[in-house]
């Protein structure tokens, strides 16, 4: 369970998160959505520690995590840009990421399921944008984490590769964890996503189910009602 209280953070005088409040205490897919500038990278990364709030608290499993760093290790996180280390292997970079966390064989799995045994010798600097972000998706499924933060992780991707990303998604689903995702990408949520959370200017506008917000709305797809939001407070 996540909980978000009263959380605010400025980068100078731009004020990117105005008191966000949020319950995240069901497993689903969870879509955070917004223009450029709304806050989500913001409020991700404060999850994650990245980004220290100027107010407010975050609790996982009603642990304050603000200063604090072993919690990550329930976290599994993909960065919407692969930017690896250009002159290592993809093998190394998989041991690497193995020794720095914990021990685990379910690389072997996803590097069949992704096709990436013929590149696992060869240099992250000579891999195409999408091998990439096929790394990127492995490093962020080999461990078995209950929280899992998606940054746009369909960048770049061929339509098989995102098929099989899909089905992993359903099955971390299914096994009860919880997954926010953000993406431009207004089909793969309508398809996805069990919950949508609106950011706007630093604030939440809308929480609650796709069919929800369509109807709030009044548009027959996700897409357009996303449009009719930002028309509103254009």
């Amino acid at each position: 369970m996540v909980e978000i209280k009263e959380l605010y953070k400025a980068f100078g005088q731009v004020r990117v998160l105005e008191g966000i409040n949020l319950l995240l205490d069901e497993p689903g897919i969870i879509a955070i959505l917004g223009p450029n500038g709304s806050g989500k990278t913001t409020l991700i990364k404060s999850i994650l520690g990245m980004v220290i709030p100027d107010k407010g608290s975050i609790t996982i499993d009603e642990n304050q995590i603000l200063g604090k760093w072993a919690y990550r290790s329930q976290i599994s996180y993909m960065s919407q840009i692969a930017d690896f280390p250009q002159n290592i292997r993809v093998s190394e970079l998989i041991a690497m990421i193995k020794n720095l966390r914990s021990s685990t064989d379910r690389d072997q799995a996803l590097i069949d399921l992704f096709l990436l045994r013929p590149f696992l010798d060869k240099k992250l600097g000579n891999l195409s944008g999408g091998t990439r972000q096929k790394v990127n998706i492995l490093l962020s499924f080999m461990f078995d984490a209950p929280l899992i933060i998606l940054d746009e992780p369909t960048t770049g991707l061929d339509p098989v590769a995102l098929l099989h990303l899909k089905d992993i998604l359903a099955q971390e689903k299914q096994k009860g964890k919880t997954i926010l995702i953000t993406t431009h990408i207004m089909n793969l949520v309508e398809e996805i996503a069990d919950r949508v959370i609106f950011l706007l200017d630093g604030k939440i506008y809308f929480n609650g189910s796709v069919t929800a917000l369509k109807t709030q709305t009044a548009q027959q797809n996700l897409e357009h009602a996303i449009a009719e939001i930002l028309k509103s407070h254009a």
